[in-house]
């Protein structure tokens, strides 16, 4: 399998950006969030492209990783992303944040998702939120040197509870 080139977004992004995150939240959270809040939850296309056209901020920064298919339909132009900034968190434990990183399922375990966490992060000190029961995730964190650092709180858009990891 030829492997995607991961390359910062653009506006001209936006569409197959958002199809990406989309079905990737659909993929990941199968099984977590109930069938019918994660099709609610994933519906909205609009709101998405809206997201990913806005600009992001001070220090924050997307990366997004191109399907090698050159005839990949817009929904699946997208194979993953990564987005980064400052930590948001008034008790930041590190400056950094790794705010979200996302791969489709079909480039689950192709070492899509380390490439993306290199290319956003390195080996710098970070943290992230993840949903508990995640176990995919954890496992991908743990691997790259993330442990929780016992702090939680409640997900409202998915209803679910999420714990702090950082890696120092």
């Amino acid at each position: 399998m030829q492997q995607p080139e991961i390359r910062p977004v653009t506006p001209d992004d936006a569409e197959a950006a958002a199809w990406c995150h989309l079905l990737c939240w659909r993929e990941a959270y199968a099984g977590l969030v109930p069938a019918d809040l994660l099709g609610e939850r994933t519906s909205n296309l609009e709101r998405r492209i809206e997201r990913w056209t806005t600009p992001l901020g001070e220090g924050r920064r997307r990366w997004i990783a191109v399907n090698p298919d050159p005839d990949a339909p817009v929904q699946d132009r997208v194979a993953g992303f990564v987005g980064i900034g400052p930590g948001r968190d008034e008790d930041a434990p590190v400056p950094f944040e790794l705010e979200a990183i996302y791969t489709r399922q079909a480039f689950w375990k192709t070492g899509l998702g380390t490439r993306l966490l290199d290319v956003a992060v390195g080996k710098q000190p970070a943290f992230l939120w993840v949903f508990e029961g995640n176990e995919q995730a954890l496992g991908f964190y743990r691997r790259h040197g993330f442990a929780p650092d016992g702090v939680g709180k409640h997900d409202p858009y998915f209803d679910l509870r999420e714990i702090r990891l950082v890696r120092h």
